[in-house]
């Protein structure tokens, strides 16, 4: 995604950072502490630019699906219901400042049938998303609305990290 803003990583690095939500912490603030400490984990010399995307149905942070059984019951809860994508990015400075943005997303499926849910979890596609789907697949044809950035429900808010870049100093056209 990246380089649809003309962006080349020099290395893709993860970070291993623990991922598990505080007590009471409200999606917002634990998307923007995960985008934080996942660019304070990697060590590099030049920018780390780090994201995290969270899918929250008023307070309750949604799991990343890593099994069918939490997909669906992702899948669900979502049905018919509208939810909101936090997406964070932050991005650490050389000399060691960081600086983020959040993008924030509207989201609502329609009501899905136990069929279509079926489907969507035969696809695959679900596998390590944030609340059991992937908008850039065949999920894309399960969502009845949108308001707001769907690249942030991709996984990278392309306006706000393009902001976030330029204020670095990145050229960016």
């Amino acid at each position: 995604m990246l380089a649809r803003l003309g962006v080349v990583p020099d290395v893709v690095e993860p970070a291993e950072i623990d991922e598990t939500p505080r007590k009471a912490e409200l999606p917002r603030d634990y998307a923007l502490r995960m985008a934080r400490e996942k660019a304070l984990a990697v060590k590099a010399d030049g920018h780390v630019l780090a994201g995290d995307t969270v899918v929250a149905l008023g307070r309750r942070i949604l799991p990343k699906a890593e099994d069918e059984a939490t997909a669906q019951r992702c899948l669900e809860l979502l049905s018919g219901r509208r939810h909101r994508v936090l997406s964070a990015i932050a991005l650490k400075s050389p000399d060691g400042s960081l600086h983020d943005r959040l993008s924030e997303t509207i989201v609502r499926f329609k009501r899905l049938t136990p069929d279509e849910i079926a489907a969507y979890l035969h696809s695959g596609e679900w596998h390590g998303k944030a609340g059991g789907y992937a908008i850039q697949g065949a999920a894309e044809g399960l969502i009845a609305w949108i308001g707001g950035s769907h690249s942030g429900v991709v996984g990278l808010p392309l306006f706000e990290t393009r902001a976030l870049l330029k204020t670095a100093g990145f050229p960016i056209g």
